[in-house]
């Protein structure tokens, strides 16, 4: 059950990931390329010169990639933190030398805990798409 609800919630932000690469990271890390191959052909330049050109080119790209990132991780640690709220009520209710059924009756409490805890997150990342993706949109210097 635990592996099931791990899976949806990795399934869910791989989507999310892919998404944003799709509609934003790819075309700034090509317009970034494209930025450094234009700082190479500068055959004026000096080396220190278009070191500095290339460096300024992926700034945008490294921010986004940087945001993007965060937001992944916000989303992971708010799930991690209501499944470890999951397992304390649990672990307090549970008391010492529990029966089997005990056992199989918290165990339920917790699967079912966790569960409305990836269903919580799941329905949280179309609102945190739509924000990473106005964020985004907006570019570095407006966030």
């Amino acid at each position: 059950m635990v592996e099931q609800q791990r899976q949806r919630i990795e399934q869910e932000m791989t989507k999310m990931i892919n998404d944003v690469d799709l509609q934003y990271l790819r075309r700034m890390q090509a317009d970034m390329h494209r930025c450094a191959a234009a700082c190479c052909d500068n055959r004026e330049a000096s080396l220190e010169r278009v070191q500095k050109c290339v460096d300024n080119c992926s700034v945008s790209l490294n921010w986004a990639q940087s945001y993007v990132q965060q937001q992944f991780e916000g989303l992971q640690n708010k799930l991690q933190r209501c499944v470890m709220d999951c397992n304390d009520d649990v672990k307090v209710k549970i008391g010492p030398n529990p029966t089997q059924s005990e056992i199989d009756k918290y165990t339920k409490i917790f699967e079912d805990c966790a569960t409305r805890c990836v269903d919580r997150q799941i329905d949280y990342i179309p609102s945190l798409l739509k924000k990473i993706k106005v964020d985004l949109a907006k570019g570095k210097e407006n966030s």
